[in-house]
């Protein structure tokens, strides 16, 4: 009886000490966030006004949107490379249906299949034929890649609808369309991740898969829909991104994969699974847009940026490896 008390109070005491470890964590990537902003606000006095500090939040939508799906599947223990060419051929093909006179909402709705199909495709090779999803993903990254390109024969695609337009890149009592779309998300994500028996079984497959298997949770089902959970967010993201920018390319979304996966590893999800979380993640992407918008408006050359942005992925996963005791 005794023990079992012991036992009990050990329980708690840990799980007290993850949930303060977490929230170290989060006000830690918090402070980040703001020590980059007050850094750039120092240097160039364009960086803190309104129109500047809006402009990176509307850049950092399309990579948190992606981010938020890539931080389930990283959770789930997995991995999602094939996100950047979702966004390009979804681009490609909603821009062409549009242009040969289907209907917005047709559009909107093909668009989102396309992503949710492509993530089943991965979802099940991997947990129905128990495939790695580094080399599944990469051959979906390349497949549907390659899809974009013959589709479109190559070229962008232009003319796209106005109201389609007005839809994903419009502004909503003064807001940007793709900051209300990103907070959408994650408001879902979030959501679907702390308060739902499937955002539970992510975390537990996470953490061990053959337990949870055995303690009842339908591993294959779970890791196919949280691919295609994947697939629909960066189909989102394609759709947001078409919007913006008014065309469609088959060569879109080429490292986007590379970005939310950093975005994700900056927020504190562990790239071994099982723990994670959407505010990290979207403050990951705010880190990464902020970094970026301020090397660019002190004219920084790019690929110093990317020397940055591949620091700032390190420091996060020693900070992951120290913190959460890893070996």
């Amino acid at each position: 009886m005794v023990k079992k008390e012991e036992s009990i109070s050990n329980r708690i005491m840990n799980s007290s000490k993850k949930s303060a470890v977490e929230f170290i964590r989060q006000i830690g990537i918090l402070i980040a966030l703001i020590i980059v902003v007050v850094v750039f606000s120092a240097l160039t006095p364009i960086f803190l006004t309104i129109s500047n500090l809006t402009n990176i939040v509307v850049q950092s939508s399309i990579n948190g949107i992606i981010a938020v799906g890539m931080t389930m599947v990283i959770i789930l223990g997995g991995i999602d490379l094939s996100v950047g060419s979702v966004v390009a051929l979804v681009g490609v093909v909603v821009a062409t249906v549009m242009v040969n006179g289907a209907s917005v909402f047709s559009a909107i709705l093909i668009g989102l299949l396309i992503g949710a199909l492509s993530g089943i495709f991965n979802g099940f090779l991997i947990a129905r034929m128990n495939l790695q999803p580094f080399i599944v993903t990469l051959g979906t990254m390349t497949l549907l890649r390659g899809t974009a390109l013959v589709y479109s024969h190559g070229d962008p695609i232009f003319r796209i609808n106005p109201l389609f337009r007005n839809i994903f890149a419009g502004s909503y009592a003064g807001i940007p369309g793709p900051i209300i779309f990103l907070l959408l998300t994650a408001i879902i994500g979030f959501f679907i991740l702390n308060y739902t028996k499937h955002g539970i079984y992510i975390q537990s497959v996470g953490g061990n898969e053959e337990a949870s298997r055995m303690s009842g949770v339908n591993v294959t089902r779970t890791k196919i829909v949280t691919y295609m959970t994947s697939g629909l967010v960066s189909a989102l993201a394609a759709l947001v991104m078409v919007g913006r920018l008014g065309a469609a390319e088959p060569i879109a979304g080429n490292g986007f994969e590379l970005d939310a996966i950093a975005a994700t590893a900056i927020g504190g999800t562990s790239m071994t699974g099982g723990k994670g979380n959407i505010p990290g993640t979207i403050l990951g992407a705010l880190i990464l847009g902020a970094l970026r918008n301020g090397l660019t408006l002190m004219n920084v050359q790019s690929f110093y940026q990317l020397l940055a942005s591949g620091a700032i992925i390190l420091i996060a996963v020693i900070i992951d490896r120290v913190t959460r005791g890893t070996k």
